[in-house]
């Protein structure tokens, strides 16, 4: 691989991609209804020469665009939606909201499907000097956040023709491969009926009380579920804002995470279960309803070992000292439970000096794969049909949680354009390598069923629930 040549065409059009991504970043829009940021880069991409298909998967925000022909067929996972209520002005280090309420790009999206769409465009350009047998296809997956819309994609089909996957996602550290935990997403609704509090309670049937139980249900329930499993909750309906009235409609929403789709299965019917004890205590009804769904990312050690590979050529980026007084500053202010995570992560690989490496204001090391299972991704729902592989790019300065303002206001920085450009760099690397070498390709899905162990896939979400539909 002539890689003095690929690191020219990427450096050649670099500013257009950060460009791209601070204006993705500025539209900041929610899921599903992405029309900006899709637009924009579904336009770049016809500009650049790929076949562009918008609206796959029956979601209007969501498209492929293609280059190359054909096998392999590498497909990067590109996203672009924002977070609600995270609006920050940029580079300042106290919180500041451009537009109060509205969302911000607290997870970094901006940049991470940017970069996948630097790296398909850098191979793109490299096949025109090199021309070879290879498909690079860019992903557009809206709705990351909450909606799954990688899920709905594996379940229209959409990766149906890929070889390989390849994704990254912004971070305050960098780190070759993780896993991360299944998530499903559910909307339990409480009917009752109204009376008035003082005059007739005993005529009243309480939706919120049944939302209060089954909240306390389900605290007690946590002393008897595996140490990995995670429940968290958010009331999204109090039935109404009076006190002297009997609430007769009450809502709560379900966060339920566990290392493996089985275990979610499991423990989300258990709390089904008490949604449905609490409603026959309240004599009120209830109404299950499962709206987004993640598989836990399936690891591929043939393809992580060569992602890292790459990485290693790459990072860890020189700074400048503009670059690092600036992240020391966000630093100051950031999360000390951030970089004491990645701490106890390098001394568990490479023992107490590990930890020497996140002791400044930007992460200095690479770390390699690890079988660590945290947040909770769609790219798992990919993974379990496609080989694929995902790994962290730093963005941000250390102590920057991700889903805070902190990570939006550094959104726009060097920093992070470079730490998207070195992802996108490791990203076309890998491709073109799985390129030259189909091999590779054939051991990697050899490895994925060996992983899956006899487990097969299983989306959670019901067929009649469409995407959007939340």
């Amino acid at each position: 691989m002539d890689f003095e040549l690929l690191d020219s065409l990427i450096q050649s059009k670099k500013e257009q991609f950060w460009e791209m991504s601070d204006q993705i970043w500025g539209f900041a829009e929610m899921r599903f209804k992405e029309d900006q940021s899709s637009r924009l880069q579904m336009e770049f991409l016809r500009n650049e020469g790929f076949t562009v298909e918008e609206g796959i998967g029956d979601i209007p925000t969501a498209f492929s665009a293609r280059a190359g022909s054909g096998r392999p067929v590498i497909g990067l996972l590109g996203e672009y939606d924002a977070l609600p209520k995270l609006s920050q002005e940029a580079d300042v280090t106290v919180k500041k909201p451009l537009a109060e309420g509205a969302p911000g790009h607290g997870c970094g999206h901006h940049l991470l499907g940017t970069g996948c769409l630097e790296a398909a465009v850098a191979v793109k350009d490299y096949l025109l000097e090199h021309p070879g047998q290879g498909t690079i296809v860019y992903f557009g997956c809206p709705a990351e956040e909450g909606g799954a819309g990688k899920a709905f994609m594996v379940r229209e089909g959409c990766f149906k023709d890929c070889d390989i996957c390849l994704a990254w996602h912004p971070y305050s550290a960098t780190f070759a491969s993780v896993s991360s935990l299944a998530n499903a997403r559910i909307i339990y609704r409480f009917t009752g009926k109204s009376a008035h509090a003082a005059t007739s309670p005993y005529l009243g049937r309480s939706a919120l009380d049944a939302v209060e139980l089954m909240n306390v249900g389900c605290n007690y329930m946590r002393e008897h579920m595996i140490p990995d499993a995670r429940v968290h909750y958010a009331v999204t309906d109090t039935g109404g804002d009076a006190p002297n009235v009997v609430q007769a409609h009450a809502e709560v929403i379900y966060s339920v995470r566990a290392p493996r789709v089985d275990q979610v299965c499991e423990l989300a019917e258990r709390v089904h279960n008490i949604a449905r004890g609490a409603a026959l205590m309240t004599e009120t009804k209830v109404e299950i309803q499962v709206v987004s769904a993640y598989a836990d990312v399936l690891q591929n050690k043939v393809l992580d070992n060569l992602v890292y590979g790459h990485m290693k050529e790459i990072f860890p980026l020189d700074y400048s000292h503009e670059e690092l007084d600036y992240a020391e500053k966000f630093h100051a202010v950031g999360d000390p439970g951030d970089w004491t995570l990645y701490q106890t992560m390098a001394a568990k690989i490479m023992g107490e000096n590990g930890k020497a490496f996140f002791r400044g204001a930007m992460a200095d090391v690479c770390v390699p794969p690890l079988p660590l299972k945290q947040g909770s991704t769609d790219v798992g729902d990919v993974s379990w049909n496609v080989p694929s592989a995902w790994f962290g790019s730093a963005c941000f300065a250390l102590g920057t949680p991700a889903h805070s303002w902190l990570a939006v206001a550094q959104g726009k920085s060097s920093i992070a354009h470079r730490g998207m450009t070195g992802a996108a760099s490791v990203l076309a690397r890998t491709a073109l390598e799985l390129m030259e070498r189909p091999e590779l390709v054939e051991a990697a899905w050899e490895e994925m069923k060996e992983a899956k162990k006899n487990c097969e896939y299983r989306c959670l979400i019901p067929e009649d629930v469409r995407a959007g539909s939340f």
